[in-house]
C-alpha cells in the first residue's frame, strides 16, 4: 500500500496523471472485490500511457530498460528467444507470451545471465521462467509492451505448420482430372481430389493465419472454374490473402463443409450454418461457418460462397472502460446501465461492434446476487456468470424469449429485436422490473424508435421502457508507428468541420501513412464512435406527443440541446485527439 501511495505521487509529480486521477484510482483500488493493481487501473481505465509509467516503475525499483528492435533481429538471435521459449513447459509458455514476459538470452560474460524482458517490472512471473532456466543468475529488464508485442509475432509469424506443408504439396491438385461434367463421376474425383493434403493443408492455414492477424471473418469464394480466392476482413476491410490456381472450388468447398460441424456436404444448394474449433497458439478458437448458393456462369456447377467469422475469447473487451465512450456519453451510459430495470438498445449495422459493446456492459453490471440470463441466435461468446441458453428446434428464440420470464431474471440480454414479438417481449421485461439489452439495426439513434414504433409498439410504452439507445460504428485508428501530423496547407479543409488551424498548428491532428507494422495501410485496430441518445424527460415527453408518426427531427435537435453528440461529430473528437482520420470518419458517417 505505501509503495501505491508513493508511485502515485511520484506519477503525479512527473505530470503523468493528475491527482484527480490518482484519488479516483485509489477509489477503484480500495474496492473489495478488486484485482488490478495501480497501474493496471491508470493504464485500462484512465488510458495512462504504458510506457511512461512502467519507465518510472522500473526506476523505482532500479530496473534496467532495454529497446529492442525485433526487426532488425538476426535470425540466429530469434532462434535463441524460439529455444528458450520452448523449453519452457506448455502452460509457462502459454503464460509468458499472454503476460508479454520473454527469456530473451543468454548473456555470456564471466557469469552466464538470462535476460528477461517484461512489460510489466514487477510482474512475479518473471521469477517462475528464470526457475525453468538452466543458467543459476538472471536479471529482469523492462521493455515496452509493444516491443515485446512485436517481438512475439515475428517469432510466432512462421509458427504455421500448415503453410510448410502446403508449400510442399504445391501442383499436387490437377484440375483436369475434374473437368467430367457427369454428376456421379465429379463426386467420385471431388473425394479424390478432397483426400489429397494440399486443401486440407490450405484451409487449416487459412484459419491459423487468420487468428494470427486478428482478422474478423474470412472469405472464401470461387474466383472461376480453376481458382480459389481466400479474403481476410482487417480493421473492417476485405484484403486478399491468396488466390489459389489449379484448385477445384467445387472440392475446397466440400473440406471445408467436410471438417465443420453440423454442416453436409452434400447439400449444395440451400444455406447452411456451421462451427469449427480449433486449438491455435495453445488457445481455444471457435469459428461460425455461413455457406450460402452463389450463381456460377457454367450451371452445372454448384458454387458457394463461405464465410467464417472468427471468435476468439482473448479479443472481448469486458470493460466499459475500453469502449471508448466520450464524456458526456460514458456518463448518460452509465446512469442508463445503472437502473434496476429499464431498456437499454445498441443500434448500428453489422459488423459495428454492438454485440462487443453489450457484452462489456453485461460484465459491468453482473453481480452473483443478480440472475443474468441471455438468449441469443447463436451464442458467440460464453459469458462467466450468466445463463446463456441453448437455441433448439425444441426451444427456438420466441419459445426462449416467452420461457425467461418464468425463470425470475434480474438482466436479460435478449440479442437481436428481429420483429413486432421479440420487440414486445423485451419492452415486457423492462416494464416489469428487468433490466434489459438488446441491438437492433439502425442508422442512428433517433431512427430506432422510428423502428420500433413501426413494428407496433406503442409510444407510451417506449416512452416509459427504454432507458437510453446507443448507435455505433467502428472506425479504425491511426497507425501509432507511421502517422504523421497534418500540415498547415491542409487546415481549410479540417476548419469545415470544426477542427482548428490550432489543433493542426499544435500537431494534435494526424494523416495516415504505411510502415511494415500496420501492412502499409496506415491503420492499426478500430475505435468505437458512439451517438447516446439518453431518455430524458423531455425526450420521453417528445416520443409522448408524437401522433401518427416519430419525428426523428424533433427528437434529435432535442437531444441535441442536451448534449448529444451525432455519430460524425463524435468521430470528429477522436480526430482531434490523433485516434482516427477525417477522411475514414467522413466516409464512415456518410448519410
Amino acid at each position: 500500500m505505501k509503495e501505491n501511495q508513493f508511485l502515485g505521487k511520484l506519477l503525479v509529480l512527473k505530470n503523468i496523471i493528475t491527482e484527480e486521477i490518482l484519488t479516483a484510482a485509489r477509489v477503484k483500488l480500495d474496492k473489495p472485490d478488486n484485482t488490478e493493481t495501480l497501474e493496471e487501473i491508470l493504464i485500462g481505465q484512465y488510458q495512462v500511457d504504458r510506457d511512461r509509467l512502467y519507465t518510472e516503475v522500473a526506476k523505482l525499483y532500479a530496473i534496467s530498460k532495454m529497446n529492442i528492435q525485433p526487426e532488425k533481429l538476426s535470425e540466429d538471435d530469434v532462434e535463441e528467444i524460439t529455444q528458450l521459449l520452448d523449453s519452457l513447459p506448455k502452460d509457462v509458455k502459454n503464460e509468458a507470451l499472454q503476460k508479454k514476459i520473454i527469456p530473451y538470452k543468454i548473456q555470456k560474460k564471466r557469469i552466464e545471465t538470462l535476460i528477461i524482458l517484461a512489460s510489466n517490472p514487477t510482474d512475479s512471473f518473471a521469477k517462475e521462467i528464470a526457475s525453468y532456466s538452466k543458467v543459476k543468475r538472471y536479471e529482469i529488464v523492462y521493455t515496452p509492451f509493444d516491443e515485446i508485442k512485436r517481438l512475439i509475432d515475428i517469432i510466432q509469424k512462421d509458427e504455421n505448420e500448415f503453410l510448410d506443408l502446403l508449400g510442399n504439396e504445391e501442383g499436387t491438385i490437377d484440375i483436369n482430372a475434374i473437368e467430367d461434367t457427369k454428376k456421379t463421376d465429379d463426386e467420385e474425383l471431388i473425394n479424390q481430389e478432397i483426400n489429397k493434403g494440399a486443401l486440407v493443408y490450405l484451409f487449416e492455414a487459412a484459419l491459423v493465419e487468420a487468428v494470427k492477424n486478428k482478422v474478423s471473418d474470412i472469405h472464401i469464394i470461387p474466383f472461376d472454374t480453376k481458382t480459389t480466392d481466400i479474403l481476410f476482413r482487417i480493421d473492417g476491410k476485405l484484403t486478399l490473402w491468396k488466390r489459389k490456381d489449379n484448385i477445384n472450388p467445387q472440392a475446397f468447398q466440400a473440406v471445408v463443409k467436410d471438417r465443420s460441424l453440423g454442416v453436409d456436404r452434400f447439400k449444395i444448394d440451400e444455406a447452411q450454418d456451421g462451427f469449427i474449433q480449433r486449438e491455435i497458439d495453445a488457445y481455444t478458437i471457435r469459428f461460425r461457418v455461413s455457406i450460402l448458393p452463389i450463381v456460377s456462369r457454367e450451371m452445372e456447377r454448384h458454387f458457394e460462397s463461405i464465410v467464417i467469422r472468427i471468435l476468439d475469447d482473448r479479443n472481448v473487451i469486458d470493460n466499459i472502460d475500453d469502449l471508448g465512450f466520450l464524456s458526456q456519453s460514458r456518463t448518460d451510459f452509465e446512469r442508463a446501465v445503472a437502473k434496476p430495470q429499464g431498456m437499454v438498445i445498441i443500434t448500428g449495422p453489422t459488423g459495428s461492434g454492438k454485440s462487443t459493446t453489450l457484452l462489456a456492459t453485461l460484465y459491468h453490471v453482473m453481480t452473483p446476487e443478480r440472475n443474468a440470463l441471455t438468449v441469443e441466435e447463436p451464442v458467440e461468446y460464453v459469458v462467466k456468470g450468466a445463463r446463456q441458453i441453448k437455441i433448439s428446434p425444441k426451444c427456438t428464440f420466441d419459445l426462449a424469449l416467452r420461457a425467461i420470464l418464468r425463470h425470475d431474471p434480474d438482466i436479460v440480454m435478449v440479442g437481436e429485436i428481429r420483429d413486432k414479438k421479440s420487440a414486445e417481449i423485451g419492452i415486457k421485461l423492462a416494464n416489469t422490473g428487468h433490466l434489459t439489452f438488446a441491438t437492433l439495426h439502425t442508422n442512428d439513434a433517433p431512427s430506432a424508435i422510428s423502428r420500433l414504433y413501426k413494428m407496433g409498439i406503442e409510444t407510451f410504452l417506449m416512452a416509459n421502457a427504454i432507458n437510453i439507445i446507443v448507435a455505433q460504428r467502428l472506425v479504425r485508428r491511426l497507425c501509432k508507428k507511421c502517422k504523421r501530423p497534418v500540415t498547415k496547407d491542409k487546415a481549410h479543409v479540417y476548419e469545415q468541420y470544426g477542427i482548428t488551424i490550432e489543433d493542426i498548428l499544435e500537431g494534435k491532428v494526424f494523416e495516415p501513412v504505411g510502415c511494415e507494422f500496420c501492412r502499409g495501410t496506415g491503420f492499426k485496430g478500430r475505435a468505437g464512435i458512439h451517438e447516446t441518445l439518453f431518455f430524458s424527460h423531455e425526450i420521453q415527453q417528445a416520443i409522448l406527443d408524437a401522433k401518427t408518426d416519430i419525428d426523428e427531427n424533433h427528437i434529435r435537435r432535442v437531444a441535441e440541446n442536451q448534449g448529444m453528440l451525432t455519430l460524425r461529430q463524435s468521430g470528429i473528437e477522436l480526430v482531434r485527439k490523433g485516434i482516427a482520420d477525417l477522411n475514414d470518419v467522413l466516409s464512415t458517417t456518410a448519410d
